[in-house]
């Protein structure tokens, strides 16, 4: 994983800056173009990063809390590789974050590469993962086998942000906005443990109540990083809008293929049952 913040411009010329004051362009930026440094930034990807965590800890938590109190069965073995891999993530992100603002630029492009590998380890597990536990799901009263199709496609809406994130990695604003955007699209999981509860008794389970319980947490954090470009720049980023428009493209088509009457016996057959 790479910078979501920057540090000054090293040896090899490449600006890693995400925008602190002391780095940022001498002079502004012509109007029609979007400006890659905002002083607003130092604080704006941290916070981000403290609401996912929070988003994914009150999801998670008293979930695992009330795994471990009421002596449940343990869960296999590859929910637990899933969660270190995870969480792992997480934490990579959080301390590529904190080393861009004590300035140790050096190492934090080091541990890009191992954020790589982690992207691409996730990008295994978690169908392999959710495959697993679906069939496991199975046996227990009122199973939902179409919900594959949400498991499967918030792997596929990672992988097509995170692969072009690290594409551009020398672009500080593209490459920072799309790391966010791919990890806030994988904490759905977490905001829908805990919200969805209240968006079925508003919505139901339809089309749009699914779409509120399962995307509505971590759809406020995409809107919110647009909110934030537009007040600190008067302007959207390319790479956001791009983001989200996958995003978008990727939520409807999970919903799409979830509630559709056909998919449940499609996704037994995958399921091996």
């Amino acid at each position: 994983m790479s910078a979501l913040e920057s540090s000054p411009t090293g040896a090899s010329g490449t600006d890693w800056s995400l925008g602190s004051a002391a780095s940022a362009p001498r002079s502004p930026p012509p109007a029609d173009r979007f400006a890659r440094y905002h002083r607003g930034d130092r604080n704006f990807f941290l916070v981000y990063v403290a609401l996912i965590w929070l988003g994914i800890l009150s999801g998670f938590g008293p979930q695992v809390i009330k795994h471990i109190k009421t002596d449940a069965p343990a869960y296999p073995p590859i929910v637990h590789v899933h969660a270190l891999v995870f969480v792992g993530w997480l934490t990579l992100l959080t301390t590529q974050v904190l080393l861009i603002r004590s300035g140790r630029a050096s190492v934090h492009r080091k541990l890009g590469i191992a954020g790589a590998i982690l992207a691409a380890v996730m990008i295994v597990v978690g169908p392999a993962t959710a495959v697993v536990t679906d069939r496991i799901r199975l046996a227990l009263p009122h199973p939902d086998p179409g919900f594959l199709a949400v498991q499967m496609m918030d792997i596929v809406a990672f992988a097509g942000l995170i692969i072009p994130a690290f594409v551009w990695r020398k672009d500080p604003s593209v490459h920072k906005r799309l790391i966010l955007l791919a990890t806030i699209y994988i904490s759905d999981a977490g905001f829908a443990r805990w919200q969805g509860g209240a968006m079925e008794a508003l919505f139901g389970n339809g089309f749009w109540g699914n779409a509120t319980q399962l995307y509505l947490g971590s759809d406020l954090l995409v809107l919110g990083m647009g909110l934030y470009d537009w007040m600190t720049r008067k302007r959207l980023h390319r790479a956001y809008i791009a983001g989200v428009a996958w995003i978008g493209a990727v939520e409807l088509t999970a919903l799409s293929v979830y509630t559709s009457p056909g998919w449940a016996p499609i996704a037994l057959r995958l399921l091996g049952h």
